[in-house]
């Protein structure tokens, strides 16, 4: 599964620098603090001499910082322009925002606005819970779509086959709860597919659950919106009504979407 994934820094057609200039940045953004050259190469499998040409251009356009003894490297600014540009002319997270707005408060629990990409889900837009005990996500989190109820739901807007071909053949477990086989996930797919909506406990962050559904737009559906609730306030009540909610805004947003010039 996932045999036709290509090695790092081999793009089909592609230039070989441009993209091992893309695995280093995306690297730096994954990555919780400033990494050393030793760090990258070994992450990233580069020699040294090509990671630090490299290191040396991003840092001159402002793309990477560089830290006062010159050892260690974080994404930069230019980044930052970039990312928030997407989100500034990504209609979805447009019409998606207030509605956002409204299922915070109507739920107040956290909830989220997010995207398939490849074989994960990156989140575009939160808004968090008023309640003191409550979750958060950064915007541009990068999460396995197989451990999370948003990425649950996307997967299942493809055939069982794309999701074959999609996701790799080793699942990485982010909890003892995560789903970490593939007959596994194609029998939790189904029941997702049946149902309409995914829900997940603890396969992602210890002591939460979450619940999505997909946005019907696009075919196959790429965004989603998620709710974040604490164990603790995960009854059967406040599922059903988070899955109506979540139902009757990504209804709202979708036909929005269709309605727009050129949909």
């Amino acid at each position: 599964m996932g045999d036709g994934a290509v090695k790092r820094g081999e793009v089909p057609g592609g230039v070989k620098s441009a993209a091992r200039t893309v695995e280093l940045l995306e690297a730096l953004a994954q990555a919780p603090r400033r990494l050393t050259l030793t760090e990258l190469a070994g992450q990233l499998g580069y020699p040294k001499s090509s990671i630090h040409m490299l290191l040396r251009t991003l840092v001159g356009a402002g793309w990477v910082e560089v830290d006062d003894r010159g050892t260690a490297y974080g994404i930069g600014v230019r980044a930052l322009l970039v990312g928030t540009a997407f989100l500034d002319r990504d209609v979805v997270n447009q019409v998606a925002t207030p509605h956002l707005a409204a299922l915070r408060a109507h739920l107040n629990e956290t909830v989220h606005l997010a995207r398939l990409d490849g074989a994960d889900v990156v989140y575009l837009a939160s808004r968090e819970s008023m309640h003191i005990l409550r979750s958060g996500s950064r915007v541009g989190r990068r999460m396995p779509a197989h451990s999370t109820a948003l990425g649950q739901v996307l997967l299942a807007q493809l055939s069982p086959e794309e999701v074959a071909e999609r996701v790799p053949a080793e699942l990485v477990t982010e909890t003892q709860h995560t789903i970490s086989n593939h007959n596994s996930l194609a029998l939790e797919l189904q029941d997702v597919r049946v149902r309409g909506w995914a829900a997940e406990r603890e396969q992602d962050s210890l002591g939460l659950g979450s619940i999505a559904v997909a946005i019907p737009y696009g075919r196959p559906a790429t965004y989603g919106l998620s709710c974040s609730i604490p164990l603790t306030r995960f009854t059967d009540a406040h599922q059903r009504d988070v899955v109506q909610a979540l139902h009757e805004h990504a209804n709202e947003i979708g036909g929005t979407l269709r309605r727009l010039p050129g949909a």
